[in-house]
């Protein structure tokens, strides 16, 4: 049950985050687009960006399940407070670690603190908790990422 909670939980967490985003969009909170910022690792075509992004940040919230459900196994913690926290701390990581010092360095699309006026980047570098996004964007995403937690959480814990 474990496993495959976790992972049902994972691709509805993973829809409900990338819902949520739009939806943040929409309303003028961020300016984070996650289909379109991973989807763009993989072609220059803003709608095939949209689709293969869409995919992609499914497949990632397939693989967090994962690593939450090794967390609770490790742990004997399987609630959907404990997915909560690890909600938190995956937001933590995203948008401070991954998101502003990894995917500017590996993204071939995405400019960097050091890109030059001659170079015309796709995407602009996230910068220090998303903030070039948009002043909430950290904050929707840490929301975001612990309604992720909280239903990965449930789903394994089979609530």
């Amino acid at each position: 049950m474990l496993l495959w909670g976790s992972l049902a939980g994972g691709a509805v967490g993973g829809t409900v985050l990338a819902s949520g985003y739009r939806l943040a969009q929409e309303l003028g909170w961020t300016r984070m687009d996650i289909p379109f910022l991973l989807g763009t690792i993989f072609t220059e075509n803003r709608r095939a960006a949209a689709v293969i992004g869409y995919f992609a940040h499914v497949f990632n919230s397939l693989v967090f399940a994962l690593l939450y459900a090794a967390v609770f196994a490790a742990t004997g913690l399987t609630t959907w407070w404990f997915g909560l926290l690890l909600g938190g701390v995956q937001a933590a990581f995203v948008g401070g670690t991954l998101a502003n010092l990894l995917l500017p360095a590996v993204h071939p699309r995405m400019g960097t603190p050091w890109t030059d006026a001659e170079e015309t980047p796709l995407l602009e570098p996230p910068g220090f908790m998303l903030s070039n996004y948009g002043r909430s964007t950290a904050l929707v995403g840490l929301v975001l990422h612990l309604a992720y937690g909280a239903i990965v959480g449930a789903f394994a814990a089979g609530l």
